[in-house]
């Protein structure tokens, strides 16, 4: 618990993503309805790996847990993002604040790991398949997603941890739509460099080891895929890497593009544009993304279609 003399500032004010009052009511349209397609899709997709037996292999499993992290990340992101279009003043709390800066960090972080260990999934799946339900047992893959959550953990704890040392006692106005780190580090009024600088440490630490993980994978995968002599196994490999790909290089895009030098108010402002997409439009896709072109899906749509009609 953190004493009532550690901050003089007991709720925030969300600025919100646009001030301008003709924009408020078709931004709320529109983004109630990526908050219902986001729910409902990854809902819709986590049933599906549920009740389908061809859909409880390894790779269904990650996508199983990328799209509840998906589904608990628009619980934290969109309903202050959607009471900040209706509501005079979108308020919420110290403690909501620092809570929802912990959930969003901590969501975003371990869906970064769990898009690496399915990055590592894929290498062994097309690089090593004799070898694949061996190293990819069931214990393998829990042990992969419970260290992907455990690490999400700790990041979080580190940056709601340093940001609760911090003092509030100006501004108590955020420029966002939800209580992220760079747009809280602009109110405090004491020195923010320890914070800053241990932000950079964990962010930079995650896309690093990320990065590089997935990136060593990928070249693994295109150097076999180059010795593959059939065009088949060429189409099945991409096929199979298609989709990660897509999704990998929009939450990583979005969030190098919300975080680069986000120090100004200017950048903070521009920030919060960029954060849309990975905070709501990249869930609401990622079902669609393994869902158009993935025939296993397709095929447990109509068997779960069959037995509800029957």
């Amino acid at each position: 618990m953190v004493s009532e003399s550690n901050y003089s500032v007991t709720e925030f004010i969300f600025m919100g993503l646009t001030v301008q009052r003709e924009f408020q009511l078709p931004l709320f349209v529109l983004f109630l309805l990526n908050y219902t397609a986001t729910v409902v899709g990854n809902l819709s997709l986590m049933n599906l790996i549920c009740l389908n037996s061809h859909l409880h292999t390894p790779m269904y499993f990650f996508i199983f847990n990328l799209s509840c992290i998906d589904f608990c990340y628009s619980l934290v992101c969109n309903p202050t993002m959607l009471m900040s279009f209706v509501s005079e003043h979108n308020t919420i709390s110290y403690a909501g604040c620092m809570s929802q800066l912990f959930l969003f960090c901590f969501f975003a972080n371990s869906e970064c790991y769990v898009l690496t260990a399915m990055a590592y999934d894929r290498y062994v799946a097309i690089c090593h398949p004799l070898k694949y339900t061996t190293v990819m047992s069931p214990k393998i893959c829990s042990l992969l997603v419970f260290g992907s959550y455990l690490m999400g953990f700790a990041g979080a704890m580190t940056h709601t941890g340093f940001m609760i040392r911090l003092s509030f006692c100006n501004s108590n106005i955020i420029n966002h739509y939800m209580c992220d780190i760079f747009p809280l580090l602009q109110l405090s009024c004491t020195s923010t460099y320890v914070n800053e600088l241990v932000s950079s440490a964990v962010v930079g630490t995650i896309i690093i080891l990320s990065s590089l993980i997935i990136l060593v994978s990928y070249a693994m995968i295109l150097s076999n895929i180059l010795h593959m002599s059939s065009s088949k196994g060429w189409s099945k490999a991409l096929g199979t890497c298609g989709s990660h790909i897509i999704t990998v290089s929009l939450f990583y895009g979005s969030g190098l593009l919300a975080y680069v030098k986000p120090s100004s108010a200017e950048t903070v402002g521009q920030g919060k544009i960029f954060s849309v997409f990975y905070t709501l439009v990249v869930p609401m896709l990622n079902p669609l993304i393994y869902s158009l072109r993935n025939k296993d899906v397709k095929l447990a749509v109509k068997r779960t279609m069959k037995r509800v009609t029957s």
